[in-house]
């Protein structure tokens, strides 16, 4: 669906949220060393949607250790996402919702977020969210976006992977490779020169031996 996506500056919304009215622009901006994670449900009371955010509230802490914040929206009032999180959090075994959750009832903010899944309406009719996620730098530009559809749950150890990889490309001119996880080696940017890698990487690195004879698959190893 044509909107929003990676590089594009995040609108400027006043939201409803189960912490009070909140400026997007500013809320983002306010969190100005790293990233915040926006993420969509297709409605409250609704049985994916409840493992989810449980799960968000069990992952909290890792992400507060990244420096992370998290904003939750769904296509329902406020005083439905405050009577939801009280299900939310017995399900979860007690992990507090301490993150705000947005209110969307008349479907303006999914439209403006591309967060609108297209084949899926509720009992009225209406558009509903899809389980969109994006994560935003303190510059307010998107800087990785997920797209799920209502029927398929995310991953939290996906999301917490692309934060760490996120911020090590960010401080570093590294890219990170398939199926990498922290600690595991990361792949010099094709823009380091050899020389320029000597002096950045001192630890060393290694080239892959490949039938071109091209040496543009450098692994390193970096600190976490």
């Amino acid at each position: 669906m044509p909107g929003l996506t990676i590089g594009d500056t995040l609108p400027d919304l006043e939201l409803e949220t189960t912490h009070g009215k909140l400026q997007l622009h500013d809320f983002v901006a306010n969190n100005s060393n790293s990233f915040t994670i926006i993420f969509s449900h297709p409605g409250d009371f609704t049985p994916v949607c409840t493992t989810e955010l449980g799960m968000m509230a069990a992952y909290a802490d890792k992400f507060a250790e990244r420096g992370v914040q998290l904003l939750g929206l769904s296509a329902d009032d406020v005083q439905s996402h405050k009577e939801w999180i009280k299900d939310i959090e017995a399900y979860n075994k007690g992990h507090r919702v301490n993150y705000p959750i947005a209110a969307d009832p008349t479907r303006r903010i999914i439209k403006q977020l591309n967060m609108v899944d297209p084949d899926e309406k509720d009992s009225s009719g209406q558009q509903t969210p899809s389980r969109a996620l994006h994560i935003v730098g303190a510059d307010k530009k998107i800087k990785l976006s997920f797209l799920y559809p209502a029927s398929t749950g995310r991953n939290m150890d996906e999301v917490l992977r692309v934060v760490d990889s996120l911020q090590k490309a960010a401080q570093h001119k590294i890219a990170t490779p398939a199926n990498w996880k922290p600690g595991d080696p990361v792949v010099i940017s094709p823009t380091v020169t050899n020389q320029e890698a000597k002096h950045m990487f001192p630890q060393g690195y290694q080239t892959a031996q490949l039938p071109s004879n091209k040496d543009y698959l450098r692994f390193t190893n970096i600190s976490p």
